[in-house]
């Protein structure tokens, strides 16, 4: 797919070159969103390591090269000289083998930023390991605690340790180095693990786990045993998510519900009573009667919609209106410099962003790399490069 060619990046970013080696998700998600902020991102394919991720592609430009080759790390060599950050994902070990290790390439740039994004780390027992979101989550204490007490544990699909442990930690460190190389002239190495991120975002629950307020999975106040955070199936087997915790909520929804005084929410012996009374409450009217009812009130009730409903929800729409599954909004708002969804272009620019580099036509072509005849997916690295 291919919409127009990508407009000259504005945005906060502009004038930050990434070049991206990673593959799979959490790399190619985390230098999407610094080129919604104008970073210009070149991605470096090549052979069987063709694009992963359409979705996680707009505003970049792709070029192949065979790092098995010296011609082709030699211009990547020649790229890395001009660029801020690098972004790689391979398991430790595999970018010295290519010549794209953090020594070789700080030698030729010194206020490199050099971000390696992985699942365990650069060092650990579990390092070399190969592991997937649901594998970050069960070592982080994520995993064991989500899902309901008499089910097994349920991962929220890849979206805790790829997307927010992986790819968002791995951007806050990148702009972190980027400013502190700015002002030193020195760039550094960020060892990014989705375990280690995964950790991070247990922060707040580390200290309730077996506590009266989180004593297992699938119980206390935020885990699933209160009645007034957890969905309701309605009567057309829809349904809602309350979420009424403080006591004004709770009010609030109580007597939207017309069921008279409320009761005292945190008490534990109740909520049995609570919990039956609100799921006969809606189960005797669909979903989008409840939508209506508590539209524009303090209970925090609101519709649970399917990812095809989302997009013509009035509040999404309001906010996002150029927006739908694919075309993912650009975010945060930033009030002077916004970031903007940049066009997608998946074509080869490997001529165009070499030739800018400074190498000659015959060295471009030596670089490039042939085109995998098995059509294979960026998905499937060959086994030197795992």
């Amino acid at each position: 797919m291919v919409e127009a060619p990508s407009p000259a990046p504005r945005g906060p970013l502009a004038g930050i070159r990434v070049v991206d080696l990673s593959r799979l998700a959490p790399g190619p998600y985390c230098t999407m969103l610094l080129a919604d902020f104008g970073a210009e991102v070149i991605v470096v394919g090549g052979g069987r390591a063709g694009v992963a991720i359409p979705e996680f592609s707009r505003g970049k430009r792709h070029i192949s090269l065979d790092l098995k080759a010296p011609a082709g790390r030699a211009a990547l060599h020649a790229l890395v000289k001009t660029a801020d950050v690098l972004v790689e994902g391979f398991r430790p070990g595999v970018a010295e083998r290519i010549g794209a290790g953090y020594e070789t390439l700080a030698a030729l740039n010194p206020r490199l930023v050099y971000c390696s994004l992985t699942g365990f780390g650069q060092d650990g027992p579990r390092a070399l390991e190969a592991g997937h979101d649901i594998t970050y989550l069960a070592l982080a204490g994520v995993l064991g605690s989500m899902g309901p007490k008499d089910g097994p544990p349920e991962a929220p699909l890849n979206l805790v340790a790829d997307f927010a442990g992986g790819s968002l930690i791995a951007a806050l460190g990148i702009l972190a180095a980027v400013i502190e190389a700015k002002s030193t002239g020195q760039g550094q190495k960020i060892d990014a693990a989705m375990v280690d991120g995964a950790l991070s975002l247990m922060a707040m629950h580390w200290p309730l786990w077996k506590t009266p307020h989180w004593p297992a999975r699938g119980d206390g106040l935020l885990g699933g045993g209160s009645p007034f955070y957890r969905s309701y199936r309605c009567a057309d087997g829809g349904f809602v998510a309350v979420g009424a915790l403080e006591r004004g909520f709770f009010e609030a929804l109580w007597r939207r519900l017309d069921l008279g005084e409320p009761p005292d929410h945190m008490r534990r012996d109740l909520w049995p009573e609570i919990e039956r009374t609100l799921e006969a409450a809606f189960t005797a009217q669909p979903r989008d009667h409840w939508t209506a009812l508590f539209a524009g009130t303090d209970a925090c009730v609101a519709p649970v919609l399917a990812p095809d409903e989302v997009w013509s929800d009035p509040h999404i729409a309001a906010r996002h209106p150029e927006s739908g599954p694919n075309r993912v909004p650009a975010v945060p708002r930033l009030s002077r410099t916004p970031a903007q969804t940049r066009p997608l272009d998946l074509g080869d620019c490997t001529a165009d962003v070499l030739r800018e580099a400074g190498l000659s036509d015959e060295d471009i072509a030596a670089a490039s790399a042939p085109a995998d005849p098995a059509g294979r997916s960026g998905l499937d690295w060959p086994p030197e490069l795992r």
